[in-house]
């Protein structure tokens, strides 16, 4: 048998342990310590083991965080994010750091005061930090200096104006982030604070940061609560908001889109359409034209999402119509149709006080409303019974015979003097066409949370979607007329 050498032996790299993580840990004064943490081990063992390391007693009272800009502090539930390399810091725990904060911002001395706020607004981004300031009932304090900070530093505001503006700035910027982490209920806050916030709006216009956050709560108020949907619906109007349109700041022209869409989206229904009037009157959609998307930078994703959220907030006011059925009894729902055949053959049709033959006008306003392209000629009312569109086709079919007049005539009178199979029926088609758009533009459905597809061209219009239906109807007509479609072609 031949005796083969034994092969050499090679050493093989073996990955580290998935468990273990290598890491820098720093601590103020000292140099960062290099260690290896083991995930399975508790994290208070660890943190026992890094104080030991630097001779640091009473370990409970020292939490680990990370040393980068979000400062956030490790936990059980987080600590497989760390990464390998990262770099952790030790301090305070969340609760002594809450504690000690808590203590702070109540210092008498402003300079203390100032910096405390800046470092909560800046922790109460953590919401392991944030359910400890919670639980001492930090929410309730911070709610307290607003209500009585205006009062408190009236004479601190003129002879320091930066310092009150900085320190209200910080102490809406924590209240923000505290109430974000959805911990506390909206439902708390009383109406001596909703006031002060409101005022706010007005009252600190030229200072960026204190009227973003106040708009920032005011939406977060309406979205939340329905209670505070009302006194905030009281304490501020569409007149005060606008300015702040017609500004240059994207972010504030942000937010304030995103309370005028809270309003609209919580408003009751009968209040709804009220609204929808108010905006109209205020000119909001000519100012967002002129100041928002004709505005000579680009629209941000956040801007765009509110853009597309008010759009379809406005098309939802469509809906009550779409769904309502017409009742063929109806003398003023009727008379709309009567318009319809008065406007389109005006020139042929008889007065209508013409002592002419019943059974005879009846037999010409049948081949009128043939001619219209309604599917039921003898009783056309008949044909705006489906829902959707249901009158909200009839409605567009006005708005197009009497501020389109001549397109109208023409669509019309075309389709008449062609022979039957070549007829684009406008009535049939304006139904159908109706129905589609209103599927297209979802109307009645609730606006998506990340969508953020708005359309400029309808705020080019106080009637859009009126406006919209009118060159689709002619676009189908003439598509149809290139095509030399026929009755069979129609759901084509």
């Amino acid at each position: 048998c031949p005796v083969f050498p034994a092969p050499k032996s090679r050493s093989v790299a073996m990955p580290p342990p998935a468990d273990i993580v290598k890491v820098a840990i720093e601590w103020p004064g000292a140099f960062p310590k290099l260690m290896e943490i083991d995930q399975k081990k508790p994290l208070s063992s660890i943190i026992k083991e890094v104080c030991d390391g630097w001779s640091l007693a009473n370990h409970d009272q020292y939490a680990l965080q990370h040393a980068d800009s979000s400062n956030f502090y490790i936990t059980e539930k987080n600590r497989n994010e760390i990464k390998n390399g990262a770099i952790l810091r030790l301090t305070t725990s969340p609760a002594q750091n809450a504690q000690q904060l808590h203590e702070r911002i109540q210092s008498s001395s402003m300079d203390a005061k100032l910096e405390a706020l800046k470092d909560l607004a800046n922790y109460s981004r953590d919401v392991t930090f944030a359910q400890e300031f919670i639980n001492l009932d930090g929410i309730s304090l911070l709610t307290q200096m607003v209500e009585s900070g205006t009062e408190r530093y009236q004479k601190l505001q003129k002879i320091m104006k930066p310092c009150f503006g900085d320190m209200l700035s910080f102490t809406l910027t924590a209240f923000v982030e505290l109430m974000d982490h959805g911990i506390v209920s909206w439902d708390t806050f009383s109406v001596a604070f909703i006031k002060k916030i409101a005022s706010y709006v007005n009252k600190f216009a030229s200072d960026i940061s204190i009227l973003q956050r106040s708009l920032a709560i005011l939406e977060s108020m309406v979205l939340n609560s329905h209670d505070l949907y009302q006194k905030v619906a009281q304490e501020i109007t569409i007149g005060q908001l606008i300015p702040h349109l017609q500004g240059t700041d994207q972010e504030i022209q942000t937010y304030t889109i995103a309370v005028i869409n809270a309003l609209f989206l919580k408003a009751p229904d009968d209040k709804r359409q009220e609204m929808a009037n108010i905006l109209a009157q205020k000119q909001l959609r000519l100012i967002i034209l002129t100041h928002v998307i004709r505005a000579q930078r680009d629209i941000n994703n956040e801007m765009a999402h509110q853009l597309y959220v008010l759009q379809v907030l406005t098309f939802n006011l469509l809906e009550d119509r779409m769904m309502t059925k017409m009742d063929p009894q109806d003398q003023a729902q009727r008379d709309i149709i009567f318009e319809l055949r008065r406007i389109a053959f005006d020139a042929e049709s008889e007065p209508n006080n013409s002592s002419g033959n019943i059974e005879k006008r009846k037999s010409m306003y049948t081949r009128d409303y043939k001619k219209l392209g309604f599917i039921n000629h003898v009783n056309p009312a008949m044909d705006f019974t489906q829902t959707p569109p249901g009158m909200l086709a009839l409605d567009n079919m006005l708005y197009f015979a009497k501020h389109h007049q001549d397109a109208y005539i023409r669509i019309v009178l075309e389709n008449s003097s062609r022979e039957d199979k070549h007829e684009c029926p406008f009535g049939r088609s304006s139904i159908e066409l109706t129905k589609m758009l209103c599927e297209i533009l979802k109307v009645g459905e609730l606006p998506s949370e990340t969508c953020n597809d708005f359309h400029p061209m309808f705020f080019t219009h106080d009637r859009s979607f009126e406006e919209f239906f009118c060159i689709c109807i002619q676009l189908l007509n003439k598509t149809w007329k290139e095509m030399r479609a026929t009755s069979e072609d129609f759901n084509k």
